[in-house]
């Protein structure tokens, strides 16, 4: 069966706010959870963007569900200090918390004053940032002289059992890559036949693990409700990579989106008042089989959402 999480944004939600909301999101039904990990917020009108970190280990107190956050080590984060992270949280909250990793983006790694490497060395990079991950939170002394440098590190409090360190992909063949190393895959919601490729593509390469989706929808009461909230805070996520990958502050972002339209939002954001049809494009993504889905409604206000899917939606579901 099919778990459905809530994603929380930290882009778009002042941290406690977040936090009141994911204990909502249990109450009100919901599986799991994940969240995001960023510096920078991707369009000023979203206005947040605080340390995921430090809010994972309130959420997983304050709750009982499963957590997920997608982090790119290798350039903002050591890797060795990623381990650490992970490898405390699986050691406080067994069986609960997992990493998906990816390369990142340059409006979160530009911080530290670096150079942005191709994408080619980003994934490099990323692969040996996963091998010192893995081979910390195993228990093993790790020294490495590589894209990544890292003197005899080691983990001293480390979980029995490591979590699960899942890969990012947006496209077939980062998915047929994350098949090589990851514990499972996620992506965002796309076309059914895209969607229906990227779980081949992983699969056919060797991938395990369960597959998970993060789905941007827009429910209100009414249709013009839900498409201005849709309009107002994803517009500026819609641009495919490299755009998304390769621009550098909020700013930026909401220069190159000031045109875009509500129809090319449409393609990147359920957009409904309508629960029946939310529900049916749900059930149509648990039959593509994902083990898990992500539901992130890309308002700022979660309450209607959090309760009206709890009440309506996941029960039609299941």
């Amino acid at each position: 069966m099919t778990d459905y999480g809530i994603h929380c944004s930290h882009e778009q939600i002042p941290p406690a706010d977040l936090l009141a909301a994911v204990v909502a999101a249990e109450r009100a039904g919901f599986d799991a959870a994940m969240c995001s990990d960023h510096f920078s917020p991707w369009s000023a009108r979203q206005g947040q963007s605080a340390f995921a970190w430090s809010w994972l280990g309130a959420a997983l107190q304050a709750t009982n569900l499963s957590f997920g956050v997608v982090n790119a080590p290798g350039q903002r984060y050591h890797p060795a200090i990623i381990a650490q992270a992970i490898g405390t949280l699986g050691a406080m909250y067994p069986g609960r918390f997992w990493a998906a990793l990816g390369s990142g983006e340059y409006s979160n790694e530009h911080i530290t004053g670096g150079p942005w490497p191709r994408k080619d060395v980003r994934n490099a990079r990323l692969l040996e940032s996963v091998g010192v991950i893995r081979d910390l939170l195993e228990g093993k002394e790790v020294t490495r002289d590589g894209l990544v440098t890292v003197d005899r590190a080691r983990l001293w409090t480390r979980p029995e059992t490591p979590p699960a360190l899942i890969g990012a992909a947006v496209s077939t063949e980062t998915a047929a890559w994350c098949a090589g190393w990851a514990d499972g895959l996620v992506t965002v919601n796309a076309p059914e036949e895209k969607l229906r490729a990227m779980i081949a593509a992983y699969r056919d390469a060797g991938g395990r693990g369960p597959v998970s989706l993060q789905v941007h929808l827009s429910w209100a009461p009414t249709e013009a409700e839900a498409e201005a909230i849709a309009y107002d805070q994803w517009r500026s996520n819609i641009f495919p990579p490299p755009i998304c990958w390769d621009l550098e502050t909020a700013e930026h972002f909401d220069v190159v989106s000031e045109h875009v339209t509500l129809e090319r939002v449409r393609e990147v954001v359920n957009i409904s008042a309508d629960l029946d049809l939310h529900t049916e494009q749900l059930r149509g993504y648990a039959d593509l089989g994902f083990d898990r889905i992500y539901l992130h409604h890309v308002g700022q206000e979660l309450t209607p959402f959090i309760e009206t899917f709890g009440a309506k939606v996941l029960p039609a579901l299941r």
